[in-house]
């Protein structure tokens, strides 16, 4: 059995770790969602992402508000859809795929999505600390150097760490805040973009080519499908009650009020900087097309954006450690997240050639890691929407061979068959500066679909094969769901 089981009280600080939320704990509504995903989103690598589209990808205005909208839709749409585990379970989504893979077998998929979120912690708070260098050589005209990067980066990386441990609570609390912010600032952006850029040379950009347009769905979307294991976590304590339905609407809603003008802004941007795509830095160019009062509250805004998408991705990754048999408190587990964070960021800032080139690899290859596990966690679930227990909240915390989601020697072979093909036929099907698999060259690949066929790959699989049979136990009162659960079963988006 795991041994982390915590009580959680009222305080500041979350103690509860992977452990199933009980009923009398769940009071959290479907609407404390919204600055949530809207605060996952708050980061000016949107921008930058925006510019490739119009400099890479040789989108107009039109194609990238079109693939922006897409993105949104289809990444947090998933999101959403699995996020309703979460109030299911109780438990967040690191530990509810015990039961779609075996307690041991979970461990294999966990330790995939566990690397893959480092590189995505590294990757914000790469951006984070350039912000803050952007913001002091605006206002004291103090300029980069190796010292002053391993100062900010530790200070980012250290904000981040306290942020996160202090838990859900805290969370919802600064993304709120957060919210109002950098929607103000956005606003005054935008309406400064729309009296100073010429437009006539915005709209008489040509149109690119469908390809590119599919290949640029698939590159804005991978930062949604990296929160797609994560989703259970921020529903856990919903009630059983709570809409489906709505955590779908309200999980779409509140990352695409952020992503699709920030994208749009960011190709905008590049028809009057071309160069801000493949800049040294995702950050500095804002100093330069932005007037510096507009500038340093806008970057201001975005520093706690992204240290707080930092935190809520360590938050997770807290979960993920425990589940993985790290033996420590959930905030203790983050520490470990943020000292890996600290050191890619430095080897990053300071060895690494092109942050661009990195970035969009690592999309690349994040969007095809996750996708294997969402394929058959989602067919898992799937199979759940009927069940009279849903998830064993007793059998979740039993990693010994009498657990209900033991099935064969602690693997689910059918979803270990599932994960595995998926995940290597995606691999072969990816482009990237690091390698090209054997099936790049074909339409799949070269319309950047990779993360969609493993996806496919993955559910089609784990469909056809035998429905696993889990073992033989007792039901404890602790799993059964209350009476008001029922009434959710008629809604459509319960799967």
């Amino acid at each position: 059995m795991d041994n982390l089981s915590t009580v959680d009280t009222d305080g500041a600080i979350e103690t509860r770790g992977i452990e199933p939320v009980p009923d009398h704990e769940r009071r959290g509504r479907v609407r404390e969602l919204f600055p949530t995903w809207v605060a996952a989103n708050i980061s000016v690598l949107l921008l930058t992402m925006g510019a490739a589209l119009v400099v890479f990808n040789h989108l107009n205005f039109w194609q990238v508000l079109i693939v922006a909208a897409c993105a949104a839709l289809v990444s947090f749409g998933m999101v959403g859809v699995l996020s309703v585990s979460g109030k299911w379970g109780g438990a967040p989504g690191a530990t509810l795929s015990r039961a779609t893979f075996g307690v041991r077998g979970n461990l294999f998929p966990g330790a995939i999505l566990w690397i893959a979120r480092f590189g995505w912690e590294t990757i914000n708070a790469v951006t984070g600390a350039y912000a803050v260098l952007t913001v002091l050589d605006l206002l004291f005209g103090v300029k980069s150097n190796t010292a002053l990067i391993v100062i900010t980066l530790f200070a980012f990386v250290a904000c981040t760490f306290l942020v996160s441990g202090m838990g859900r609570k805290a969370l919802n609390v600064c993304n709120t805040w957060s919210t109002y912010l950098f929607g103000v600032f956005s606003v005054l952006v935008l309406g400064y973009l729309v009296a100073t850029m010429h437009w006539g040379e915005v709209f008489s950009k040509p149109a690119g080519t469908t390809a590119m347009m599919i290949a640029g769905v698939g590159t804005i979307a991978a930062g949604g499908i990296s929160w797609v294991p994560t989703g259970p976590d921020f529903a856990r304590y919903l009630p059983h009650a709570a809409s489906g339905r709505k955590i779908v609407g309200v999980t779409v809603s509140g990352a695409g009020l952020v992503m699709v003008p920030m994208v749009l802004m960011g190709a905008v941007m590049a028809v009057a900087s071309p160069g801000l795509a493949d800049a040294a830095d995702p950050v500095s160019f804002l100093g330069d097309l932005l007037p510096t009062w507009l500038a340093v509250p806008y970057l201001l805004t975005a520093i706690v954006g992204m240290l707080l998408i930092n935190s809520l991705s360590m938050y997770s990754a807290g979960f993920t450690a425990q589940t993985m048999g790290v033996k420590l408190p959930r905030a203790m587990a983050v520490s470990i997240n943020a000292v890996i964070s600290l050191v890619g960021g430095l080897l990053l800032m300071l060895v690494a050639k092109s942050f661009l080139g990195s970035f969009i690899t690592f999309l690349i290859l994040l969007a095809v890691s996750f996708s294997a596990w969402i394929g058959v966690y989602a067919v898992d679930m799937f199979r759940r929407r009927t069940r009279a227990v849903r998830y064993d909240a007793a059998a979740l915390m039993d990693t010994g061979k009498g657990s209900r989601y033991w099935y064969v020697g602690g693997f689910c072979w059918q979803a270990m068959v599932s994960w595995v093909l998926a995940l290597l036929i995606g691999l072969g099907f990816t482009k990237c500066d690091w390698f090209a698999g054997p099936f790049s060259g074909t339409f799949v690949g070269k319309y950047g679909l990779a993360w969609a066929a493993t996806i496919v790959i993955s559910g089609v699989i784990m469909a056809v094969l035998p429905a696993p049979r889990e073992n033989a136990t007792g039901t404890p009162a602790t799993a059964a769901e209350p009476a008001d659960v029922q009434s959710e079963r008629s809604e459509p988006v319960t799967v």
